[in-house]
């Protein structure tokens, strides 16, 4: 196996191509509803075309949601509503049909894929295609160890690109990236806030069942002293995601960073989703460019995060469940703007208003008969290549001092 090398992903990804983002906007321009009438989805359209560079607009038929499952040992402090290690009940519940993202996925018709990173359960308690990337059983306590080791962090982060090389070589078009975690928006919190140089109290939220106080407290603590061991290896990505994120986090991490080289763009769910994203954007700064933030599900670290990569929310519903359910919800959004983008019709151009050009007259040589003022039996040369003024006529109507039309003057023989 060859040696990570995260700086390469700097040089592989593109930012969308500008120049059909221009001739969607101009085309935009042309359709019969004006230009901010659709508000944010003339955006969206603009984004999703220059993403697919294709002028109109494809229709987003082939979307996935895909999740990264994993326990995180920082849960067994309390800092979570869920007991720590449910994160594979929950997993469970997903592929059975009874969570939230599978009653949306299953109305919209997207085919919902999880991916175990670091379950605390037993391998055969989940389906093969599930469990197959798993490369550790719950991750570290990372206030006091770290969450991976080296080798591991590697292997999470290569099973990420896998995924995603997996999803774009199947033809899926649009990835809502979720998570299914216990104690992954602690994790979340302290990425953020050592990225963006924060206290611990700005970026800790009630999480995805909201929390009381006392466990308010105890997971702030627990993102303090995660803070302390993560800022000495802020300059090493991969090292800060072994020492303070996760198996699951490492491989979102990864999955998005390979996305945006294959051009396949992604929407963003929560808090944990936008930690990652904001990793992978210190690795490579034009990934963000591929990225959709789904909605704002109040948590400050998620806040705190988009704002870093000028990532604007489309919904603010207060959504904290997680799993992709906001991602979801904005889906159709997206779907919306790809079709107006593509299916408004355009305003009728000039020259289809006044009618085809006459095509049995060469371009820029009017045919003899058509110049005024010149008869076809005269044999007046021309000797400046312009026509000769007219005189009035009786066809011109031109009255006289009688109100008379004069007879058409008589041509003088040479």
């Amino acid at each position: 196996m060859s040696a990570l090398n995260l700086d390469d992903f700097t040089d592989l990804i593109e930012r969308p191509d500008g120049g059909v983002r221009r001739d969607a906007e101009a085309r935009r321009e042309r359709q019969i509803v004006p230009p901010g009438a659709l508000g944010r989805l003339d955006e969206l359209g603009e984004w999703l075309a220059a993403a697919q560079s294709a002028v109109p607009v494809r229709p987003v038929e082939r979307p996935r949601v895909v999740l990264f499952a994993g326990d995180h040992g920082v849960a067994r402090l309390g800092v979570s509503a869920r007991p720590a290690g449910s994160a594979g009940e929950r997993v469970r519940e997903v592929l059975e049909g009874g969570r939230p993202v599978s009653v949306l996925a299953r109305r919209l018709g997207v085919p919902v894929r999880v991916v175990d990173m670091a379950l605390d359960c037993e391998p055969d308690a989940l389906p093969e295609d599930v469990v197959r990337h798993r490369v550790r059983r719950g991750s570290g306590r990372i206030d006091v160890e770290d969450a991976l080791t080296p080798e591991e962090a590697e292997a999470a982060f290569r099973a990420g690109v896998a995924v995603a090389d997996e999803e774009a070589d199947s033809g899926t078009d649009l990835v809502v990236l979720g998570d299914v975690s216990v104690g992954g928006t602690t994790a979340a919190g302290v990425l953020v806030g050592a990225l963006c140089g924060t206290d611990a109290s700005v970026v800790t939220g009630r999480g995805g069942v909201a929390i009381d106080d006392l466990a308010w407290m105890r997971k702030c603590a627990a993102i303090r002293d995660a803070l302390r061991r993560a800022r000495p290896v802020l300059g090493d990505q991969l090292r800060l995601l072994a020492t303070v994120g996760g198996a699951d986090l490492t491989a979102m991490t990864g999955f998005l960073l390979q996305a945006a080289v294959r051009k396949m763009p992604v929407v963003l769910d929560g808090v944990v989703t936008a930690s990652c994203a904001l990793v992978a954007q210190r690795i490579a700064f034009r990934a963000p460019d591929w990225w959709l933030a789904s909605h704002d599900s109040g948590e400050p670290g998620q806040a705190k995060a988009l704002d870093r990569m000028a990532l604007e929310p489309l919904l603010a519903h207060g959504v904290t469940v997680g799993e992709a359910t906001g991602g979801l919800l904005a889906l159709p959004l997206v779907q919306a703007a790809a079709a107006l983008a593509a299916e408004l019709p355009e305003h009728p151009e000039e020259s289809k208003a006044s009618g085809p050009p006459d095509v049995s007259t060469p371009s820029g040589s009017p045919a003899e008969a058509d110049r005024p003022g010149q008869s076809e039996t005269s044999g007046t040369p021309e000797t400046s290549g312009t026509p000769a003024p007219s005189q009035p006529s009786a066809a011109d109507g031109q009255p006289t001092t009688d109100g008379q039309p004069e007879p058409a003057p008589t041509p003088k023989p040479e």
